[in-house]
């Protein structure tokens, strides 16, 4: 189930074209890219394509009785943080940061982009294997780097396998279930962030966990719980990847 290219602008793009034009793409079917000349990340970011990372999407069938589509961001990256424990069993560090980032301890090690084409959703990860990114005022990390050879391929194939698990378990509703291992792998409780929130402007808190949807909740200094549905979440005295 797993299709490989070996230069593409983008995967996920690559599937959106061919879901709009009436394609058909089995959900767990994999196209995975040696190369991107056009990846992209969240909020229109360019991806990098460094050789050895892994670049890749499938897709997901959305049903009447499924858990909302939000949720998807998150259980995808318990699929991501177990299939790279999986392949570097001795890393430390590994959490998740809502809504769609790995990072080991405060650098970005793999981020996911959702996108969506009627009834059906991209999704799209990139995990820096092999190399990382030099970003402006960011942090960043790979495998490599951390000293883990990990092949493309088998972290595919392990991605593949786990993220088939929490698709199973989602589309029969374990999302409760998927919801408290996600917890278990997230930032801990308490976890000072800034984010820039599109309603309330930018704000400071203290990581709260999730609610039963997904959203972020944050604890503020006056004791008030502010809900973010969407936005920017960055550490506090850190230069962490924002998404």
């Amino acid at each position: 189930m797993i299709e490989t290219i070996a230069e593409i602008p983008s995967t996920n793009g690559a599937l959106l074209a061919r879901l709009a034009g009436g394609g058909v793409v089995a959900e767990g079917h994999w196209l995975v890219a040696d190369r991107q000349s056009a990846g992209r990340g969240r909020a229109g970011r360019v991806w990098f394509d460094g050789f050895g990372n892994f670049m890749g999407s499938s897709v997901v069938r959305l049903r009447s009785a499924d858990p909302l589509p939000q949720t998807l961001a998150l259980i995808t990256g318990v699929a991501v943080h177990d299939a790279l424990i999986d392949c570097a069993p001795g890393l430390k560090g590994l959490v998740l940061k809502w809504p769609n980032d790995l990072l080991v301890g405060e650098a970005k090690l793999a981020g996911i982009l959702l996108e969506r084409q009627g009834d059906a959703v991209v999704v799209g990860i990139g995990v820096n294997l092999a190399q990382a990114p030099e970003v402006e005022g960011r942090r960043t990390t790979s495998l490599g780097g951390l000293g883990f050879t990990v092949a493309r391929d088998d972290f595919a194939a392990a991605l593949g396998r786990h993220f088939a698990d929490v698709m199973t378990r989602w589309h029969q509703g374990e999302w409760p279930l998927l919801r408290e291992r996600w917890l278990a792998r997230a930032m801990p409780v308490g976890t000072l962030f800034s984010v820039k929130d599109r309603d309330h402007g930018e704000i400071v808190g203290a990581f709260g966990g999730i609610d039963e949807d997904g959203v972020a909740l944050l604890r503020l200094a006056d004791g008030a719980v502010r809900a973010i549905h969407a936005g920017d979440m960055e550490m506090v005295g850190s230069h962490a990847s924002g998404g």
